[in-house]
């Protein structure tokens, strides 16, 4: 595993664990280079589902991107990683209960945005701002409303 802030491929497993419902693994790692620490997980995606983008392009799931967005959603507010992990697990579960080979782009937006709207009000409407496109303040204005 490349480490994220060297860039070196030498590190070692400190500790595994295993995801909430035995669907994954998540391992704690330490570069042997730099010392620095940092988490990956391993999980079991099927190849058939594929995302199909707005633009009609299809790309492979990748529950990575979806960690990416909520984390950068969730940028200093108050949910914990371990919150993150579990949104995470719980989209992917229901997309893959829900789909068989085939996903739209905006099925996987809304579902990250249900469960941003039930964890952080601010999460949700950072990541409505992105995935809505939103250009000007009355977007926002109107995105809030709908909240109370």
């Amino acid at each position: 595993m490349k480490c994220p802030k060297c860039g070196v491929n030498n590190d070692k497993v400190i500790d595994s664990r295993s995801i909430k419902d035995d669907s994954g693994v998540r391992r704690r790692r330490e570069c042997l280079n730099c010392g620095y620490r940092f988490t990956t997980t391993e999980g079991v995606v099927p190849e058939e589902l594929k995302v199909v983008k707005r633009n009609g392009d299809r790309e492979e799931f990748d529950r990575d991107k979806i960690r990416r967005g909520i984390s950068n959603a969730c940028y200093k507010r108050k949910v914990s990683p371990e919150e993150i992990d579990s949104m995470v697990d719980d989209i992917t579960r229901s997309l893959l209960r829900d789909f068989d080979h085939e996903v739209s782009s905006s099925e996987v937006g809304e579902r990250v945005m249900n469960l941003l709207k039930e964890t952080d009000q601010v999460a949700y409407v950072r990541f409505a701002s992105v995935y809505r496109k939103f250009q000007a303040v009355k977007d926002f204005i109107h995105e809030i409303k709908g909240l109370k």
